[in-house]
């Protein structure tokens, strides 16, 4: 109760000052209506969440990271020291592989697996994220709502390279080659490339009202490229990728596996977005003080 207390006091002392800094700034410096819509997503940088505390985000964050640091950890070696590998093809008759007599190929790619698919899910998580945000801005041009998308974006491009490069570990142990046009592939790389445009559009761009409405608007055709990769492989019946979800695609012990990874790495994803939010938001408050300043 008493850091509550806390907490809401300092941001209604905060909200105070930046009030007063805000009516002073106005007597002093005065906006061209040209630039009155920045000005105003300038401000809304200033403002803190009502009943939002930084302090108790973090202490959520950071449990939150170690969670899923433990998780994903003993996923990890559940995969490679519980679940045995699955059988592939056949070989001819019986061979002797890794000193063990065997009718099939065990294959030890297949744990890549364990990681790869949740990796995959968390992008398409922080993509949803991006899409909400984008559309919150697009609604109520706040500044903070671009913040949050642009976040959930980079949150969602990390997870994007690490199903990437997982994905192409798998496809070299299972197919021999390091890349194919499979419909599946074709249409995760095309949703890699829109994140990696979303930054450079981002960094290309001065004028803040135009780089927050034109990354709502690339944020939200990236979202609407992860219900066709997700679907694409039961959409298109020739498609090489396997079908995750399907009824007996998978043992007990490997959902169970599969399902902690996927925890872990969905609380990692949540962690680094709260943490780095927090620190853009700072830098954002930091940077209108600093203008309000060199106007008075």
């Amino acid at each position: 109760m008493t850091e509550k207390l806390s907490c809401d006091q300092g941001n209604s002392r905060q909200n105070e000052h930046e009030h007063a800094s805000r009516t002073s700034g106005a007597a002093a410096c005065s906006v061209p209506a040209s630039q009155e819509t920045s000005a105003s997503l300038r401000a809304s940088s200033r403002r803190t969440p009502r009943g939002a505390c930084p302090v108790m985000s973090l202490r959520v964050a950071v449990s939150a990271l170690i969670v899923g640091i433990i998780a994903t950890t003993l996923a990890f070696l559940a995969a490679f020291f519980f679940v045995a590998p699955v059988h592939g093809a056949q070989v001819n008759g019986f061979e002797y592989i890794g000193g063990q007599l065997v009718a099939n190929k065990l294959l030890m790619s297949q744990k890549i697996f364990y990681f790869h698919m949740p990796a995959a899910f968390a992008s398409f998580v922080a993509m949803l994220g991006v899409f909400v945000f984008s559309i919150r801005f697009l609604m109520k041009l706040q500044l903070t709502s671009d913040t949050a998308a642009a976040v959930a974006m980079e949150i969602a491009l990390i997870f994007v390279i690490l199903t990437m490069i997982t994905g192409d570990l798998w496809t070299r142990f299972e197919w021999g080659v390091w890349w194919t046009w499979d419909p599946r592939l074709t249409t995760y790389l095309v949703l890699m490339l829109l994140c990696i445009a979303y930054f450079v559009l981002r960094s290309s761009l001065v004028d803040s009202l135009k780089r927050a409405t034109y990354s709502a608007v690339i944020g939200t055709i990236a979202f609407i490229d992860v219900p066709i990769t997700m679907m694409v492989t039961r959409l298109i019946p020739t498609s090489l990728h396997p079908v995750v979800i399907r009824e007996g695609g998978m043992t007990p012990d490997m959902a169970a596996i599969t399902v902690l990874a996927l925890v872990g790495m969905l609380l990692i994803a949540f962690a680094l977005f709260v943490v780095r939010y927090q620190l853009e938001r700072n830098t954002q408050r930091l940077e209108a003080l600093k203008q309000e300043f060199e106007c008075d």
